[in-house]
């Protein structure tokens, strides 16, 4: 039998002579609980969003991208990329170009990105989960279409609630320069907008058309900027990933979605930490109180502790009841609020009590919550690591100080 845990727990749970300690052993513990809860809450708060944000740019960002090593174009006639169009782990396969150009429609310019892709590759039901007007398509029988961001649409004015006009695109041609008639500067075409998409500000921009326009525009007709696709539910990325840059070799670069916007990843994981970071700082505030919960107990037991040096305890076996006392006082706090804040994280995520401010917000109308096994662990390895650790210390200056009021007596 563990004599040290079995003080412990009689010292915990049974009723001290002054009633104060018994106060601030239960201040202790809810300190320890709404720490415990406020980290684990906020940590699935975050979880949260990451997964909102991640799964909105995951809607525009293929899962596999493919670019030249060097340079902003590269041809596709190599047998790879026929190969890779047919595998049966990849669908939605698309080439893509993409460049700046200018718009112009009635009275209104702005400087846009046309990106042109192959209108079979379109993903109808992640379009239409961005689209906020109009329809998700790029092709009419033979007429070409073009798909706008919502940027694009508000500075050029265009209202999809009536037939709009044709929008004009500018693309400055290749080789001519100073030419007495400055229209011949440019490549010139017009194409009808069928829908506006809503989805995030780096996207908002782009104006996207069938990749056929985009070449004829752009004057580019035999090379493209990337190779977007994505692959089968089930399909192993990272593996997938790993063997198409062995196939491709150093000329080509082939990124997951983490890799072509790194920056976007890195900002919601060290966001997360840094806030985690300073509420587990102030938790250590409420975890202090155990201090003054053990200073008092060991108080209040002298002369328990008197008769336990009688019988043969020594001042480490004394140390480590008030240690264990500690402990358990963190060890209990910490679990009712980790119970607490899953309790909060389900009412959250199935009922949404936390709103959004209404107009402030159109894509959730509640906070998102997440729970995640590694978080509670977390929660509780730091918290109670953190807890061990001030007790510890209290004990051992606890049980000298009783040791030099004996003396002195």
């Amino acid at each position: 039998m563990n004599l040290p845990l079995l003080f412990a727990k009689r010292y915990l749970f049974s009723k001290k002579s002054v009633n104060a300690i018994n106060i601030i052993s239960s201040i202790s513990v809810i300190g320890v609980m709404v720490s415990s809860a406020a980290l684990i809450i906020l940590l699935s708060s975050f979880n949260g969003m990451e997964e909102l944000i991640l799964s909105m740019y995951g809607k525009f960002a293929p899962e596999i991208k493919i670019e030249p090593h060097r340079g902003k174009l590269f041809t596709t006639n190599k047998p790879i990329f026929n190969e890779l169009r047919k595998d049966t782990n990849v669908v939605h396969y698309t080439e893509v170009l993409e460049e700046k150009v200018l718009l112009q429609y009635a009275n209104r310019q702005y400087i846009s990105t046309i990106k042109g892709v192959e209108p079979q590759s379109l993903n109808k039901s992640i379009g239409d989960s961005i689209l906020v007007d109009g329809a998700y398509r790029l092709m009419q029988d033979s007429t070409n279409l073009a798909i706008l961001g919502a940027s694009v649409q508000a500075n050029l004015g265009i209202s999809m609630q009536n037939e709009p006009e044709l929008i004009q695109v500018y693309s400055p041609r290749k080789g001519v320069k100073n030419s007495s008639n400055p229209a011949e500067e440019f490549n010139i075409r017009t194409i009808s907008p069928s829908g506006v998409l809503r989805y995030q500000q780096d996207f908002d921009n782009f104006i996207i058309t069938p990749i056929s326009f985009a070449k004829e525009v752009l004057g580019e007709y035999d090379r493209v900027s990337s190779i977007e696709f994505y692959l089968k539910t089930g399909t192993n990325i990272k593996l997938f990933e790993q063997n198409l840059q062995k196939k491709l070799g150093t000329d080509y670069i082939v990124k997951n979605r983490e890799e072509q916007n790194p920056t976007l990843y890195k900002n919601v994981r060290v966001e997360r930490w840094v806030v985690f970071f300073i509420l587990t700082l102030i938790s250590v505030i409420a975890i202090f109180n155990i201090v003054g919960s053990l200073t008092m107990l060991v108080l209040d037991k002298q002369k328990d502790m008197t008769v336990l040096k009688s019988l043969g305890g020594n001042n480490n076996l004394i140390q480590r009841i008030f240690f264990y006392e500690g402990l358990m006082i963190a060890i209990i706090g910490c679990v009712l609020g980790l119970l607490i804040g899953a309790i909060f994280n389900y009412i959250q995520s199935t009922y949404g009590i936390i709103r959004v401010e209404d107009g402030a917000n159109t894509i959730l109308d509640s906070y998102p919550m997440v729970s995640r096994w590694s978080d509670y662990a977390l929660v509780f390895t730091t918290v109670t690591g953190i807890s061990g650790l001030v007790s510890y210390f209290s004990a051992k200056v606890s049980v000298k100080e009783l040791n030099k009021l004996k003396a002195t007596d």
